[in-house]
């Protein structure tokens, strides 16, 4: 069995490729796990496993997290260092459209990687939550500390349920886990499903935008090399267990098992006709806006409480809004020749 190897789930993915850069680029050995599906383009996902198979230190496995057997014969041969779960079946509409892919991959493919750390009995696991666990949930800034009982999507249910799932590994072996809950990340070699890159892609194709809420919407976008920052950070903190927790007053953030939440987000929600503008002054062209009602499962703001974040790992996200689009914008016309 292989020891000191770091695991990265979803490595070709938008976060996962540029964690694993990251990692590469400080010298650690890293396992890359991914199935390559084509929920977007896999010619992105391909571009960006080229840069990562570059590296002699990075190994590609080609995986479905639900495939029960090959997942526990990957575990049977690697003992991690530390297992980053970042794969997962993305996306609040497409559950209203594809549910059983959320079932397989965040709920079976979710409980095949607990198994598999179990089994090494590995230091730490941490893994993707969502700021859309927040739901219905309306008051702001929102608080790893406030109750998440009250998804609004397939999608945010299925990542409450993964918090609920690492606990009681926590609680029953011991297990360390820290569940990160992603605030709107965004950055270069972005997922073209989202809004900053559908909203690009239209506006440098002359085609409308859609905005939901007639554009009223606003999110703590998050720059992608603050959150790899964080991230890599955390790696090295494994939680210990409050021993002040108190069943009689639960704080849903912590817990005497070693098992913890954060909010990875700017702490500055914006508006997203600002984002427009400055899409618009990067692609040197105005945008056609449509405007059109509430979408089913959307979320009107996301406002991310980073407190627990700063107190415990002395980071704050620093990459101010106007710099992170362009630097968005500069990688989709160099990648897009536009």
């Amino acid at each position: 069995m292989s020891a000191g190897h770091l695991l990265v789930t979803g490595c070709a993915g938008f976060i996962g490729f540029h964690l694993a850069k990251r990692l590469l680029q400080d010298g650690k050995p890293v396992i890359g796990l991914d199935n390559l599906n084509d929920y977007y383009d896999p010619a992105l996902k391909r571009a960006r496993l080229d840069m990562l198979t570059s590296d002699s230190n990075f190994a590609f496995l080609k995986l479905d997290l639900a495939d029960r057997a090959e997942m526990k014969a990957l575990f049977e041969r690697f003992r991690f260092s530390a297992v980053i779960h970042l794969a997962a079946q993305a996306g609040v509409r497409y559950s209203l459209q594809n549910p059983h892919a959320y079932a397989d991959s965040n709920l079976e493919g979710f409980l095949n990687v607990l198994e598999g750390c179990r089994q090494i009995v590995c230091p730490h696991l941490l893994f993707a939550s969502s700021s859309s666990v927040y739901g219905a949930n309306t008051r702001l800034p929102f608080s790893v500390h406030d109750n998440v009982d009250h998804p609004i999507s397939l999608y945010a249910a299925t990542k409450k349920a993964n918090e609920l799932l690492a606990h009681s590994y926590s609680h029953l072996y011991g297990l360390p886990t820290t569940g990160l809950r992603f605030f709107t990340v965004y950055g270069p070699w972005y997922r073209p499903d989202m809004a900053l890159y559908l909203f690009a892609r239209a506006i440098s194709e002359g085609r409308p935008i859609n905005l939901f809420n007639n554009g009223n919407m606003r999110r703590d976008f998050t720059y992608i090399d603050d959150v790899v920052e964080a991230m890599t950070r955390i790696i090295e903190r494994a939680p210990k267990g409050d021993p002040n927790w108190s069943g009689a007053n639960p704080d849903p953030g912590s817990s005497k098992a070693p098992w913890r939440i954060y909010n990875i987000g700017n702490n500055k929600p914006e508006e997203l006709m600002h984002v427009v503008a400055l899409l618009e002054k990067g692609l040197g062209r105005m945008a056609e806006k449509t405007l059109l009602p509430m979408q089913a499962g959307d979320m009107i703001e996301t406002f991310a409480d980073i407190g627990d974040l700063v107190r415990d790992i002395g980071f704050r996200p620093e990459t101010r809004l106007d710099d992170g689009v362009a630097k968005f914008v500069a990688w989709y016309r160099g990648y897009h020749g536009v």
